[in-house]
Parts: structure tokens; sequence; C-alpha cells
């Protein structure tokens, strides 16, 4: 039950949003998560701001999932995001944060986990 969540500075067509998805669905297995129930949201032309200054090309992501995350885990998964987001938009790993949150309690269909 993964969410990944993306805030970027720069303008996403349809095309590069489908592109990010599919390749954030390959990456989520780092996390031992699946595809199958991973959710994925964008916000593009988001403002964002880092050292007092404003990002052309910026991202803040989250990615949250049921259970414990691992460090391990995190760290290579942070990898991929940035290399996803360098590699389809441009933006460069040193304006990329990433935020990870474990979550015991998760709703789908209806009830929770």
């Amino acid at each position: 039950m993964p969410f990944i969540d993306s805030k970027v500075t720069v303008a996403l067509t349809p095309d590069k949003e489908e592109s990010i998805k599919q390749k954030l669905g390959q990456a989520i297995t780092t996390m031992g998560k699946t595809e199958g129930y991973l959710m994925v949201g964008f916000e593009d032309e988001y403002s964002l701001y880092l050292g007092g200054k404003k990002l052309d090309k910026g991202a803040f992501v989250s990615v949250r999932a049921l259970g414990q995350v691992r460090s391990d885990q995190c760290d290579e998964m942070t990898g991929k995001i940035s290399k996803i987001l360098d590699d389809e938009l441009g933006i460069p790993a040193e304006n990329i944060y990433v935020s990870y949150q474990g979550i015991a309690d998760w709703g789908w269909n209806g009830r929770n986990f």
C-alpha cells in the first residue's frame, strides 16, 4: 500500500506523468512493495524554495508505505527517484528532497489492513 506524492516546479505533460508513474512502479519494488497497490500523485508548477532561493527545477517527494520502512531501502529508493526525475524532467538531485513514512494503520476498500 505505498503512495508516492510528488510536487515539482516544472509543468508535466500527460506523457511525462505516465512515464514517471511507470518508472516509480518499477522502483517501488526496492521497498518490497508492488505496483499493484501503488498510488501516485503529482502536483506540477509548484513553487519550491531551497536555501532562500526559488528553484526553477526542484521537487519534494513523499513516500508513504504500510508497515515499517528500512533505511537501506529508503536510501536506494532516493537514488532511483532522483534518477527518474533527472532523466524525465531535468531536475538535479541536489534540488530534490524525499521523505519516507511507514504507517501502521492504512485503510482501503472500506476497511483497514
